[in-house]
């Protein structure tokens, strides 16, 4: 006997091979479906499926968290606010680094340091690889995750960028071995784009020329009152200024691809340099007249070069939490305020004479500072703005207001 179904009841088509398949949108919990020799559960595929993908939102999570991991000195600035860390970053930045401006600047005042500016390097790069140690130590979890080529090659980068920018000390006024290394924000900025494909607006591109050129300025009135140039501190300080234009995009690039550290990127990166710098010393020939002249004053060599290390490291465990977390152009930015309050503190301390042109090209730079921190905020600077306006133009109507009224009233 054949029993008639609904049309609500699932419905069975015959196919070759004796495969029959169900169609129907009838299906119950618990209810499979049948296709040859295999039962499918629809619940069982459904459970499935949704832990599938709450583990890859887990996964997500979890590399957005690794990505946004920073800590400086102990803090966490991964759970502060922007603003807050970036105002962090930016006192740790200009205090340690204004103390490490004065003590090199005091260093090379010492009598027959000028040719030694390597060893100092040497000894700097020593001094920051026993603090990459001591703070590895205080980390959970202590395993390399960037690569040792690409170690290697930021060591490099790393050795150029300040043993040359030490050695030009010697040979170049202060100042101006100060406003060189400003000048490396236009190379940035086209690192930026040849490195990692970066696009900069044009409020950028004119803040960068604003400071470049303000800083030049400044340079040249130094110049003009009080010269001490020399080819070889030019050709010196230009070279570290090509470094430090790749170091700062290659540490951001590399940072973010691998989740590494501040930590982990400053001890590497400084303890290949430090045998870098070490052979390159032993091959010149010039590592034992060096070791002669800081034993002969210890207390002024190697003394001031501990203090000029450890804010010199400090500082820069700031502006690498800067770069990771704001990018290389704020981070230089940053950096390039702070030495041109250096320059400053540089006439105040040692005895130089002063130009008006040092007030007019400050000027220029303190334009190119704000235009710099624009672009970095346009929506909440042109609100604040837009804001501003409109309470100027109601506080104007008001006041036209009450004037008519008055007015009419007389």
């Amino acid at each position: 006997m054949i029993q008639n179904r609904s049309p609500q009841h699932t419905a069975t088509n015959s196919k070759p091979n004796g495969i029959v398949t169900h169609v129907g949108n009838d299906s119950k919990p618990g209810q499979t479906h049948t296709d040859g020799t295999h039962n499918v559960d629809i619940d069982v595929i459904k459970s499935d499926l949704r832990q599938h993908i709450v583990s890859i939102q887990r996964e997500d999570t979890t590399e957005k968290q690794k990505e946004q991991e920073i800590t400086v000195l102990g803090v966490q600035l991964h759970h502060w606010p922007k603003s807050l860390s970036f105002f962090f970053c930016l006192i740790g930045v200009f205090f340690f680094y204004v103390i490490y401006g004065y003590m090199q600047e005091l260093i090379f005042k010492l009598d027959g340091m000028k040719p030694f500016g390597w060893y100092l390097t040497l000894v700097q790069f020593g001094f920051y690889s026993v603090f990459g140690v001591l703070e590895i130590q205080t980390h959970v979890d202590k395993q390399r995750k960037i690569p040792m080529k690409t170690y290697g090659f930021l060591a490099f980068l790393t050795v150029a960028t300040m043993g040359l920018s030490n050695t030009s000390v010697g040979y170049l006024n202060y100042p101006t071995q100060v406003v060189f290394k400003c000048c490396k924000l236009i190379p940035v900025m086209i690192g930026g784009v040849l490195i990692q494909g970066k696009r900069y607006n044009s409020v950028d591109v004119v803040a960068v020329l604003c400071m470049s050129v303000g800083l030049i300025l400044f340079t040249l009135a130094d110049v003009e009152v009080s010269p001490k140039f020399d080819q070889t501190g030019v050709i010196l300080i230009s070279l570290a200024l090509c470094a430090d234009a790749v170091i700062g995009n290659v540490q951001e690039k590399t940072m973010r691809r691998y989740h590494a550290t501040n930590t982990e990127v400053v001890f590497y990166s400084y303890s290949i340099g430090f045998l870098y710098i070490l052979c390159g010393l032993i091959i010149h020939g010039s590592l034992l007249d060096a070791y002669r002249f800081f034993a002969q004053q210890p207390k002024q060599t190697y003394g001031y070069a501990f203090i000029f290390s450890v804010t010199g490291y400090l500082g820069i465990s700031f502006v690498l939490a800067l770069v990771k977390s704001f990018g290389a152009l704020l981070a230089v930015t940053v950096t390039t305020c702070r030495k041109a309050v250096t320059m400053v503190l540089s006439f105040m301390f040692f005895t130089k004479p002063f130009t008006i042109n040092y007030v007019w090209s400050g000027l220029v730079v303190v334009l190119g500072i704000l235009l710099n921190v624009y672009s970095k905020n346009r929506h909440s600077c042109d609100r604040l703005i837009a804001d501003f306006v409109r309470k100027c133009i109601i506080k104007i109507q008001m006041r036209s207001q009450r004037y008519a009224s008055k007015t009419i009233s007389v």
